[in-house]
């Protein structure tokens, strides 16, 4: 690759449907093309809904050592001294007042529950389908979902897509949760006000960098709040309608190498 100018000093790059590809590995030409935008002095940025747990091995295979932004912004962790640097918590009782009003509207939810911590396990209750390779413990009983602090609720149902739940869900607790969509099947419950958005720009004041010097990369809609605050927002190919709407340009897929390839161009190798 050429020595042409790096125009950002931040890549926030999201992981699923992004930088990973659907084997959850990162392709050559990717993981080169981020090594050369560190190299001409950008910083590379993790930011993810999943949280610590479900990242470490991630960022173990990347190499990675900087600050990861996790559980939808959650999370801030330094995987160079693998430690948690932020956390925040869901209010218990808050999210119980939410999933009984969801409920309310559209009968029973499969649940499951990322547990505060590094170490924090994934509990899924009946019914609950979880992505495969991912773990995850079983809960025959989901009262126990509530009995340590939370990072977040995961919802499905029965019979609603997951476009369906989302727009029941903020039309009827809004005011009280966030509710975003992170992939397919996985439709979340967080704390009002938390998006990736204020994970990144917490990690961002850590790393002396600001908005208008950040690239960002994504492919669901919870990575609309990541563009809004980033100077460039970039959406995979395959990513959701609502998020190319907002998107400032839209690259190849995942499996494509859609990072590489605008990361070489503005590099000067495209």
């Amino acid at each position: 690759m050429s020595a042409a100018p790096f125009p950002y000093k931040l890549v926030a790059t999201d992981l699923d449907g992004t930088l990973l590809r659907d084997d959850d590995t990162v392709s050559e030409r990717t993981r080169e093309a981020l090594i050369a935008a560190t190299a001409a002095g950008a910083a590379h940025i993790i930011v993810t809904g999943r949280s610590v747990p479900w990242t470490r091995h991630v960022l173990d295979d990347l190499g990675y050592k900087g600050i990861a932004v996790c559980g939808q912004g959650a999370q801030l962790y330094d995987a160079g001294s693998r430690r948690l640097l932020t956390s925040v918590t869901l209010d218990r009782q808050l999210a119980g007042l939410a999933l009984s009003k969801i409920e309310a509207e559209v009968g029973p939810l499969a649940l499951a529950a990322s547990r505060d911590g590094i170490d924090g396990e994934v509990l899924f209750g009946p019914g609950y389908r979880v992505q495969e390779g991912l773990p995850a413990v079983y809960l025959q009983d989901t009262a126990a979902l509530w009995t340590a602090p939370l990072n977040k609720l995961y919802i499905q149902h029965p019979g609603l897509d997951d476009d369906e739940l989302v727009q029941v869900a903020r039309a009827t607790v809004g005011s009280l949760v966030d509710v975003v969509m992170a992939g397919p099947g996985v439709v979340e419950i967080l704390p009002l006000g938390l998006s990736k958005a204020t994970g990144l720009s917490l990690a961002a004041r850590r790393l002396g960098v600001k908005a208008a010097e950040t690239i960002a990369f994504g492919d669901m809609p919870n990575d609309i709040p990541m563009f809004g605050w980033a100077a460039h927002g970039v959406a995979m190919a395959n990513a959701h309608a609502e998020l190319k709407a907002v998107a400032d340009e839209v690259t190849t897929s995942n499996q494509a190498d859609g990072i590489a390839v605008v990361l070489e161009r503005l590099l000067g190798a495209a």
